[in-house]
């Protein structure tokens, strides 16, 4: 074992010792790799990046193993990208949420019942809710009727209203 301090004369000068220096092994630039990409997800929030990171540390897994670089090229790419594939797969299937208007695990005003005791001529009315007089307006599609009516969405200080 070499020591770690050699005096100035005895220290091999500047490409003479013909050593290219430590090489990293292959694993390591995989967890470099997958480091930064969770780094850059953490930055920016795209959930894919996380998918991809995957794949990049399943190649570093398979570097440690003894695999070729090809074949961890070819771990990286399938596990990564059918990963992000997976991930699409199963967001599509999902329902999208509501407008946060509309969501009632969002806005709890939503299925809330008022009364209306009359419309005004353009679509318009006010209902007393929550201690507060609000403006309330139908959907296009359904008559305006007075009586009792269920929030289905909040826009500004506007109620949107269905007839019960």
């Amino acid at each position: 074992m070499a020591p770690l301090l050699r005096p100035a004369a005895l220290r091999p000068k500047c490409g003479h010792d013909k050593t290219m220096g430590m090489q990293m092994t292959d694993s390591t630039v995989w967890w470099l790799l997958a480091g930064a990409a969770v780094a850059v997800e953490l930055m920016t929030g795209t959930f894919y990046l996380l998918m991809l990171a995957t794949g990049l540390a399943a190649a570093a897994v398979a570097a440690h193993l003894g695999a070729t670089f090809p074949m961890e090229l070819v771990i990286a790419s399938i596990v990564g990208g059918g990963s992000v594939l997976a991930w699409r797969a199963y967001k599509q299937k999902r329902p999208s949420a509501p407008p946060a208007g509309s969501n009632q695990d969002v806005n709890l005003d939503i299925g809330a019942t008022v009364q209306v005791l009359a419309w005004n001529p353009d679509g318009t009315g006010e209902t007393r809710y929550r201690g507060a007089v609000w403006q309330v307006s139908m959907r296009p599609d359904r008559p305006a009727t007075p009586g009792a009516h269920v929030i289905e969405e909040v826009v500004g200080s506007r109620l949107i209203v269905r007839k019960l």
